[in-house]
């Protein structure tokens, strides 16, 4: 199935979302039920972007927490340079990264390391915008069928396709979700969904001490800025002059072009600079 093909099989009106559902229950699922497992995860993400906000919270490691709580009171004050979608999007992305780092509950979506773009763009828009519960829910059945779609012809793995895989199928996710969450049509959604891959194309998993903290935690907060910007050009009528097909497809090469230095090992990258290093020996007591 590619996104192509999923234009030509929509009913008219019909959103990514619908589409979704009804796939669902072409393959035998029931649509309540589906819904009631989408609203599930909301509710997960609902607090996750929320935990690490008021009080800090710290990795086991100790090499990352309590950004989320700095950001946010900076954020209160009316000091951030973003707009207030924007900046709450960058807060939530935090709360929800730092949770997973201190082994909280999350929704890996589509992975633990890229877990805070999806909820922080979603709840962000709907909170400001102030938009149904129904329409959040659905936008999250858009925005795994985006990600179904990577998954097919890419991959969503660092180990397999570096950071691009995470991150970027993430942030790909969020842009075409909250294209429909404002009313956009699907045809934009894909167009925003493009436009996120190609700003995150070639995108390298480099953690630092190989774990799920540095830079992971802060390239959540980047993967939303560029979700939400890539929704905003769409909904604005700019157009990928690629397609998201298309740029799938040059995910996946660009994926298996990463030396395995670049590909989740901390081999490379940040994780093997003179700071990374020093961290990692904290860790673990070795160089």
């Amino acid at each position: 199935m590619t996104a192509a093909e999923i234009l030509t099989k929509l009913s008219p009106g019909e959103t990514l979302g619908e589409y979704a559902l009804r796939l669902e229950e072409d393959a035998g699922g029931e649509r309540a039920a589906v819904l009631r497992r989408l609203s599930g995860m909301l509710e997960v993400m609902e607090t996750e972007v929320e935990s690490a906000l008021r009080l800090p919270v710290y990795s086991i490691s100790g090499l990352t927490g309590g950004d989320g709580c700095r950001y946010e009171q900076y954020r209160a004050a009316g000091r951030s340079l973003l707009g207030e979608i924007p900046a709450l999007a960058a807060a939530y992305a935090l709360s929800a990264s730092e949770t997973n780092a201190a082994m909280g509950k999350i929704v890996a979506c589509p992975t633990a390391g890229s877990c805070g773009i999806l909820p922080a763009c979603l709840l962000a828009v709907g909170r400001v915008k102030k938009l149904p519960r129904e329409t959040i829910v659905l936008a999250l059945a858009a925005a795994g069928l985006i990600g179904e779609l990577i998954d097919e012809h890419a991959s969503l793995s660092g180990a397999e396709g570096g950071c691009q895989a995470e991150c970027g199928s993430a942030a790909a996710m969020a842009a075409g979700a909250v294209v429909q969450m404002l009313g956009g049509g699907p045809e934009t959604a894909f167009h925003a969904a493009a436009m996120a891959i190609k700003n995150q194309l070639g995108l390298v998993c480099d953690p630092v001490a190989g774990l799920v903290e540095i830079p992971c935690v802060k390239r959540n907060v980047g993967g939303t800025a560029i979700a939400l910007s890539s929704a905003d050009l769409a909904l604005a009528g700019v157009e990928s002059r690629i397609p998201f097909d298309d740029a799938v497809e040059a995910m996946d090469r660009v994926g298996k072009a990463l030396p395995a230095a670049l590909r989740e090992t901390a081999g490379g990258g940040l994780a093997t600079t003179k700071a990374g290093l020093a961290m990692k020996e904290k860790v673990y007591g070795e160089k």
